[in-house]
């Protein structure tokens, strides 16, 4: 059996193969201004029998692919976490858009979930928006703080007025690295009382695209006083939980 998992998220729309239960394919594509378009690119000439999607856009995804299944992006990071990292009792996502602790059995079944989906404070976003604000790229941005030796403390988390404040900082004169740093810090100080909303046990796993950014992980490793378990391919691990869910659901 051929299941299909799709993940449509504000910044990229990501898609897992599964054949069998073991991942044929993948692929990560920027979600842009019309991801159903994005979506028919990535499945076109793809056979498969089922499908199942998450992210913002899965509702989105069912009205024109009817025949999908739809199942939250809590459920689908679960079920992909506990794929890739044998006897996960937590996980830290940080997408684009939102960013979750989630606590899980000893038998991989959600407990608990605490999630910051009202701000972008926290998120992918922010650090896009900081990014921008600092001119750097992402690769630059990460690399800027880890070269840091100190952090320019934000006094604000709010998106906008902390964009205000590093403009502000600039102006007198404040190292880029070392705001950086700060942003970076900020966020993962944000991520552990986040996580602190669940009962957290080792092992961690860290998903999302935020996961790629290594100054990231061992930030928020450190807060948590936790190590993190960062899967091969953190970005997709909602959308092998959905490719997942489809091949439990076609038995």
């Amino acid at each position: 059996m051929r299941s299909a998992g799709i993940d449509i998220g504000s910044r990229a729309i990501k898609f897992v193969l599964c054949e069998d239960g073991r991942v044929v394919g993948s692929t990560v594509e920027d979600t842009g201004s019309d991801p159903l378009t994005v979506c028919r690119r990535v499945l076109d000439g793809l056979a498969y029998n089922r499908i199942t999607s998450t992210g913002y856009g899965r509702h989105l995804f069912k009205e024109h692919w009817p025949e999908a299944d739809v199942i939250s992006e809590i459920k689908a990071v679960a079920k992909g976490v506990t794929a890739l990292v044998p006897g996960c009792r937590t996980i830290i996502d940080i997408g684009g858009q939102d960013s979750k602790a989630i606590s899980l059995d000893a038998s991989g079944k959600v407990q608990k979930f605490t999630m910051n989906d009202r701000c972008a404070a926290g998120t992918g976003q922010f650090l896009e928006m900081m990014a921008t604000a600092l001119a750097y790229t992402r690769e630059e941005f990460v690399a800027a703080a880890r070269r840091a030796s100190r952090a320019q403390k934000l006094s604000s988390m709010c998106s906008v007025f902390a964009q205000s404040e590093v403009v502000s900082l600039i102006a007198r004169g404040a190292a880029k690295e070392e705001m950086a740093l700060g942003v970076h810090e900020s966020i993962a100080s944000r991520t552990a009382a986040l996580a602190g909303g669940v009962p957290v046990e080792a092992p961690v796993a860290f998903t999302g695209g935020c996961a790629r950014n290594e100054c990231l992980v061992s930030l928020i490793s450190a807060a948590m006083k936790h190590p993190l378990r960062v899967p091969e391919s953190p970005q997709t691990v909602a959308a092998l939980g959905c490719a997942l869910h489809t091949a439990a659901e076609g038995r």
